[in-house]
């Protein structure tokens, strides 16, 4: 039971990792890390774009 909460958990880190920086596009993360998040190609771009994205209130800051 500990490893399926641990795999689910590693396998959505990218759309975790997102939602705690609030990043601006935390949702497409998150899509982009259910359907794709099982290539390992998609788990990587979406932990990616999780890592580097601003979070949001860097363009909210800036009136973007």
């Amino acid at each position: 039971m500990h490893f399926l909460l641990l795999g689910i958990g590693l396998y959505f880190l990218p759309a975790i990792i997102a939602a705690v920086r609030h990043t601006h596009n935390a949702t497409g993360i998150l899509v982009l890390n259910l359907f794709l998040g099982w290539t390992g190609v998609g788990w990587f771009v979406a932990l990616l774009l999780a890592i580097f994205s601003a979070p949001y209130y860097v363009y909210y800051r800036r009136g973007w």
